[in-house]
């Protein structure tokens, strides 16, 4: 018969220093705070359905980050309800300073790609119909009033 999983429960993260991350997560990201496992691992959840989707565990300010040419997550994602709402987390994005890893365009699903404190990216994404044959980071840009790139 085999294994079925009904859906993904929950990503840990390893991260330096997990004060910075529940800063990043809770305050940027706009995560819940669920629960703490201790003084070094804290729970997240994106909405009321799931006790918790993400959890941050503290190893040091001395761990070595991701390796982009190693294998291991590339990148986890968070769907939004609407592109208002993907043009809101630009803003909080570029308002923060957080470090933008890219833009996605895979039709009529948009993507801004960041990076946490640690350097682990997450994809941010909302399904905009009729925008196949648009480029997010012009949307995006456009929505702010920008006209030269992010630095990233």
């Amino acid at each position: 018969m085999g294994i079925k999983p009904k859906r993904l429960g929950h990503l840990v993260l390893r991260v330096r220093n997990v004060n910075r991350s529940e800063e990043f997560y809770g305050g940027i990201l706009g995560l819940e705070v669920k629960g703490r496992g201790g003084e070094d691992m804290v729970f997240f959840r994106s909405n009321s359905d799931v006790d918790h989707d993400l959890a941050v565990m503290a190893i040091g300010e001395e761990a070595p980050g991701p390796n982009s040419e190693g294998v291991g997550l590339y990148h986890f994602a968070y769907e939004l309800g609407s592109f208002g709402e993907l043009q809101d987390a630009y803003k909080t994005v570029v308002d923060n300073n957080v470090r933008i890893a890219g833009y996605g365009d895979h039709g009529d699903t948009k993507g801004l790609y960041i990076f946490d404190p640690d350097g682990n990216e997450i994809e941010l994404y909302a399904l905009v119909p009729g925008s196949e044959d648009l480029k997010l980071e012009s949307m995006l840009k456009k929505g702010i009033g920008e006209s030269s790139g992010v630095a990233g």
